[in-house]
């Protein structure tokens, strides 16, 4: 049987569109405490957690390790999968060397990170059939694996574009399992109604299906994106808080 998934959104980051894989904002890092501080009394669900999946990136490691800490604490393992990056290849949605992150959050596992890490070529190239089919590939993983419950650590263009078509607030989270399918079909996530009513676990997140917009790619393919997943979305997978100067 496939497991339960928690989808998470990373924290507020110190963003500009010009600043190479950002860290998390003051903001974000109390958004972080927040999210635990939720997670713990209000979701069940999360203390049945068996294992974390993070994007690579900079402002995901940190909300992974700041929002899940007490999950990590307890021996929950962590790994970090270069498919759940952000889909813009732009500097701040670009990550950094892992030789760089190890030092600074030793305890997840980086065994797994693809090689091409952090380049935006090949699966991880900012195009629509690069973005649909790596996040046909998250849902390949995820549905195959053993544990019964998941959390992943992501960013809202992908989460939204890819995975599941919500849309996500900072360091907020939804839940959802997998949709039955026939053969040949692709895997397909059902949101649990109690974030889907409630604009995401922390109610900070908009209510309902969310749509494509041309700025979520490259101009040239925005009508087939729009034909493939039905709508318009308003391109947020990059807002986030301009960099003081």
């Amino acid at each position: 049987m496939p497991p339960t998934v928690i989808l998470v959104r990373h924290a507020q980051a110190r963003h500009n569109y010009d600043i190479p894989d950002p860290e998390l904002s003051e903001l974000g890092q109390q958004q972080c405490r927040a999210l635990e501080q939720h997670l713990r009394q209000h979701l069940p669900l999360a203390d049945k957690v068996e294992r974390i999946i993070t994007s690579p990136m900079r402002r995901t490691l940190e909300t992974t390790t700041l929002g899940l800490d007490w999950l990590i604490k307890r021996g929950v393992p962590v790994e970090a999968d270069a498919l759940w990056q952000e889909n813009s290849d732009k500097p701040c949605d670009t990550g950094s060397p892992l030789a760089d992150m190890k030092p600074l959050f030793p305890h997840i596992d980086y065994t797994t990170v693809d090689s091409l890490w952090p380049s935006k070529t090949g699966p991880y190239a900012f195009t629509r059939s690069a973005t649909i089919a790596r996040g046909q590939s998250c849902l390949h993983s995820l549905y195959s694996r053993k544990e019964k419950v998941i959390a992943v650590v992501s960013h809202s263009g992908f989460l939204r574009c890819a995975i599941s078509l919500c849309k996500y607030a900072n360091a907020d989270y939804r839940v959802f399992e997998f949709k039955d399918k026939a053969e040949g079909e692709e895997l397909e996530l059902v949101e649990w109604k109690l974030t889907e009513s409630n604009g995401g676990g922390l109610g900070e997140s908009e209510k309902g299906r969310a749509k494509i917009e041309e700025t979520d790619f490259p101009e040239e393919q925005a009508e087939e994106v729009e034909q493939q997943l039905g709508g318009k979305t308003d391109g947020e997978a990059v807002k986030e808080v301009p960099e003081k100067k």
